[in-house]
């Protein structure tokens, strides 16, 4: 006898469905959320749209709009800067910890996954680059043995694939980039190096939030400076 994996509720499969688009730039920031539209898209009733916009929203990934309704939340980089550096630190230890403890099972099941994700690279797959991403972390965070670790990031997890979908589209040269530092990760593991495990994660977890708060600011200056001509030019006609 063997237990019964649970099946995803049809609001779970809803709320995947929203914040796959929304990862994959489909729903970009600022857009209107309309619940019938939505669920006609999804094929669903509003009930279930209804409900995991409102568990999205306590996620942080939509937002009240005033009269606009709900609607995709913008990326903020002060906030993506400090959920990496918590992110940093986890993986570090999770990178440490699976050296000292999981060494074997990496040698066995790593290789595996960093092909899969330079595979996913070659494909442009969005949505396999981060599914991979996601598991070559999984693999880590298990190889720790502190379910403490999973627990804590579990809930960022959709926002951290948001910020993955801006990385990942704002540079060709960052998907191979993040499955070399994925690799050197993997081999001080399976080396049993837990201080080069260690310090590789953090690099590659800082790099990313570097790299993305960066783009986030420049783009929020663009738009700032393209309001300011807009309000100029409103002024010269009156």
């Amino acid at each position: 006898m063997r237990a019964i994996a649970p099946q995803p509720s049809l609001v779970d499969r809803v709320v995947e469905a929203i914040v796959g688009d929304i990862v994959a730039g489909e729903l970009p920031a600022n857009s209107r959320l309309i619940q019938e539209d939505l669920a006609r898209i999804y094929g669903v009733s509003r009930q279930p749209v209804q409900q995991a916009l409102l568990l999205l929203r306590n996620q942080g990934l939509v937002r009240e709009a005033g009269g606009r309704g709900l609607v995709v939340s913008p990326v903020d980089p002060a906030f993506v800067n400090n959920l990496y550096e918590v992110r940093a630190v986890l993986d570090g230890l999770a990178a440490r910890r699976a050296a000292q403890n999981g060494a074997a099972r990496a040698k066995r099941e790593g290789p595996a996954l960093v092909a899969a994700g330079r595979a996913a690279v070659k494909s442009r797959s969005l949505p396999d680059q981060i599914s991979a991403d996601i598991a070559f972390h999984a693999l880590i965070d298990e190889l720790a043995c502190n379910p403490l670790i999973g627990e804590t990031t579990a809930p960022h997890w959709p926002y951290v694939r948001r910020v993955m979908g801006e990385v990942l589209r704002g540079d060709e040269q960052m998907p191979k980039r993040i499955w070399d530092e994925h690799a050197a990760i993997l081999d001080a593991v399976i080396k049993g190096d837990g201080d080069r495990a260690e310090a590789l994660a953090k690099q590659h977890i800082s790099g990313a939030a570097a790299f993305m708060v960066e783009r986030l600011e420049a783009r929020q200056e663009v738009a700032r400076q393209d309001r300011n001509r807009r309000r100029i030019t409103s002024a010269a006609d009156l």
